[in-house]
């Protein structure tokens, strides 16, 4: 049987300072379990938190040695140090300024466990999309759709010349806007999609679309005009796409219910795209519904001629995703397992945060374990308890790994979506301000009394990890709030005081913070400005530190396949998009026997 073509050289993308893939997987898991470091920056800081203990989180945790280096450094420069400097030319005998030896270790480190994420495009030239097929698309999904197509169509193409048979179907898992689907079925690949899609919104966007594109016709309506325009005279405009309404005033004229029958009442969004099959064209099927599981019986059975049984033996799909949100990535790889008809996977993930945990919290407490994880984020609490047996990790070698495991929590898998790499001076220093924004408030709230402090031991014990705090939690402000840390303030007063949605912070808001003085918020402004490159070091550290958590979540989706070989034929990871256009790029495919 011959090698697919389009499967890389390596089963993973690692670096070359690895012989082999289990070389690879087995120092990645070591790192990820040992380095007390990396635990803490991937899963134990918690920007609101930073500022609520003294002397703080970044003197208390991060090591002595590294702190004047971190502080002298400008961000960008920072950032250059962490990601793109050359470290191999560093002398061992380094000066004053220079950075300290177990820093540069530990950069080495979260490099090396990195993937890799240099992208090739599987063909020298891909098709270019037609302007009515990327209706919708801005410049970084064109960049995603062409190359994925094109990625889809030759992988599909070696499965054909292998198995000697045609793929019937591929299986979108959350389609949303359909623009993959759509690209697939139109020409030149001409496939035939399933639309898997849990918002009947954004189904009823893609199949508008769809009209546009010409892979569907609007339904023709058939009315009785001069009727219907009397009709609409006589009807409030805010209720002409009211069905109901407007057979209330036909009645209300006298309208026999033989004339309404001449008269389509429907709005524009009730009226069904037709699409006809024809031989050699693509044609996409929708399915509304929300995946709970990788079972897929529920969607093959609204396939056109598989209303009553799923006939799987006829079936030869392929299961794709772009960015499937959090657990619709497991599912989507999963589903090849599960389910006789697909025959392959290609999945590429994003939303780490939103996946949950299968392990429950661990046995034992690691170094650096911040108890204010669970009252700061009470959702990490949950989700770990819940014990999701669809969540991370899916590999029986990560989930047992040292016997007890493997675990990110949401702090770390959120912080795996950064991609640090794309970041900009202008962009930094925005979320920067924005984040010392947050951490200050959260110190204002507790000295005023708005929360307050929980201690997890001895109350004479003041270090960050006995002592948390139960915090605010504001979310977005409107833009002109961040012009200023006054007008941060007072916009979070606002919301918290007049959203309903933070009804329960209302009093309390008012009482402790409706006489702050823009004198006093100067002087917390103050107090805490020099101590602003404390956290944009920290949070440097954290997002190049996350490289490897997404690295971590690849590499176990990659060994759920690789541990089901009675199943699955051949799996791999690599690059499908360039990481300056669409960092999430690293797609796991897997090939049935």
């Amino acid at each position: 049987m011959r090698t697919f073509q389009s499967r890389p050289e390596r089963d993973l993308p690692y670096s070359d300072e690895f012989s082999s893939a289990e070389e690879y997987i087995e120092s990645l898991l070591d790192f990820t379990t040992n380095s007390e470091t990396f635990r803490f920056l991937c899963g134990g800081v918690h920007i609101l938190d930073f500022f609520t203990t003294e002397p703080g989180v970044f003197v208390a945790a991060v090591p002595k040695e590294w702190q004047a280096f971190l502080l002298e450094k400008e961000p960008m420069v920072l950032l250059d140090f962490l990601m793109r400097d050359d470290l191999s030319s560093l002398s061992p005998n380094r000066g004053p300024g220079s950075p300290p030896e177990s820093l540069v270790r530990y950069v080495k480190d979260i490099r090396k466990h990195s993937l890799r994420r240099s992208f090739q495009p599987s063909k020298p030239k891909l098709p270019i999309l037609p302007r009515s097929v990327a209706l919708g698309m801005k410049t970084k999904k064109v960049h995603e759709v062409t190359h994925f197509a094109g990625y889809i169509d030759r992988l599909a193409e070696d499965i054909a010349e292998t198995r000697g048979k045609d793929l019937t179907h591929f299986v979108d898992f959350g389609s949303g806007q359909n623009y993959l689907g759509r690209t697939l079925a139109s020409p030149p690949y001409n496939k035939h999609i399933v639309a898997v899609e849990s918002k009947e919104a954004n189904m009823a966007g893609a199949k508008d679309l769809d009209i546009l594109s010409g892979l569907a016709e609007k339904e023709k309506r058939v009315r009785n005009k001069k009727l219907y325009h009397r009709i609409l005279e006589a009807t409030d405009p805010s209720q002409h796409n009211d069905e109901e309404a407007l057979k209330r005033v036909a009645r209300e004229l006298g309208v026999t219910d033989e004339e309404l029958a001449t008269i389509d009442l429907r709005s524009r969004k009730e009226m069904q795209a037709t699409y006809t099959v024809e031989e050699g064209k693509g044609t996409i099927e929708y399915v509304v519904g929300r995946l709970e599981h990788a079972d897929l019986t529920g969607v093959l059975s609204q396939l056109r001629g598989c209303e009553e049984e799923v006939d799987q033996d006829k079936l030869a799909m392929m299961a794709v995703s772009i960015h499937s949100c959090g657990n619709l990535s497991h599912y989507g790889i999963r589903s090849m397992v599960l389910n006789p008809c697909i025959h392959a996977v290609a999945i590429v993930g994003c939303c780490y945060n939103l996946m949950t945990e299968k392990l429950g919290p661990p046995t034992f407490k690691p170094p650096f374990g911040r108890p204010s994880l669970q009252p700061i984020n009470a959702r990490v609490a949950r989700e770990a308890e819940k014990r999701d047996p669809q969540g991370f990790p899916m590999s029986e070698r990560v989930s047992t790994y040292n016997d007890d495991g493997v675990r990110l929590n949401i702090t770390a898998r959120m912080m795996a979506c950064q991609a640090p790499q794309n970041w900009t001076e202008q962009e930094s220093s925005g979320f920067f301000t924005r984040h010392f924004y947050r951490a200050v408030l959260q110190k204002m709230f507790l000295d005023r009394g708005v929360i307050s402090r929980i201690y997890h031991g001895e109350e004479t014990d003041q270090s960050v990890f006995n002592t948390s705090t139960n915090p605010v939690v504001i979310g977005s402000l409107r833009k002109q709030c961040y012009t200023s840390f006054a007008a941060y303030v007072r916009g979070a007063i606002a919301k918290l005081t007049t959203n309903s949605e933070f009804s329960q912070y209302n009093e309390v808001i008012t009482e402790k913070m409706g006489n702050i003085t823009d004198e006093e918020i100067v002087r917390y402004e103050d107090e805490f400005r020099d101590r602003k490159r404390e956290l944009s070091a920290v949070w440097s550290l954290m997002a190049f530190s996350a490289c490897v958590v997404e690295s971590l979540i690849v590499t176990d989706r990659y060994l759920f396949l690789r541990e089901h070989s009675d199943i699955v034929q051949d799996c791999w990871v690599e690059t499908v998009f360039n990481y300056r256009e669409s960092p999430r790029n690293l797609v796991v495919v897997g090939i049935k026997r």
